[in-house]
């Protein structure tokens, strides 16, 4: 699978062993930087990742950020995305089985690159549900955002 990865400032330093690990698990790597520690505005490299996403060029997206929060924000802003922050297991498998999250948000002040790297695991591993009951709610979250 393709995976964009992208980070804040906050971020950088995790998001060097996140795309290490990504790639060891035999993915290929979009990195969007940021590419050092000098600080730059979230919202950029969220929307630099979900274009990424959108336009098919990636499977799904990975954001590091401090806490996680603005990259699922800033990331939810764009037609298409659903963006979860994930710090337990549960979620990073169950958001992309049950909603289809299609861009991971972990927070670098929060989880260290150990748990960083289970979470990472367990998002790319599952699989959207077959199920009729969580297809009918990710085609409303779909018509949400459609009807504005």
């Amino acid at each position: 699978m393709k995976i964009v990865i992208g980070s804040d400032h906050a971020g950088y330093r995790l998001k060097a062993s996140v795309v290490a690990f990504v790639e060891s698990l035999g993915h290929e790597v979009i990195d969007v930087g940021s590419h050092d520690d000098v600080p730059v505005d979230f919202p950029d490299i969220a929307k630099a990742l979900t274009s990424k996403v959108t336009s098919c060029e990636a499977s799904r997206g990975l954001m590091v950020c401090g806490t996680g929060v603005g990259a699922a924000i800033a990331a939810n802003k764009v037609r298409g995305i659903r963006a979860a922050v994930c710090h337990d297991i549960h979620s990073a498998h169950q958001c992309v089985e049950h909603d289809d999250v299609n861009v991971m948000c972990i927070g670098a002040q929060i989880v260290g690159s150990w748990l960083a790297n289970d979470l990472i695991k367990a998002y790319l591993d599952a699989e959207f549900s077959t199920d009729e009951a969580f297809r009918r709610r990710v085609e409303k979250l779909h018509a949400m955002e459609n009807d504005g």
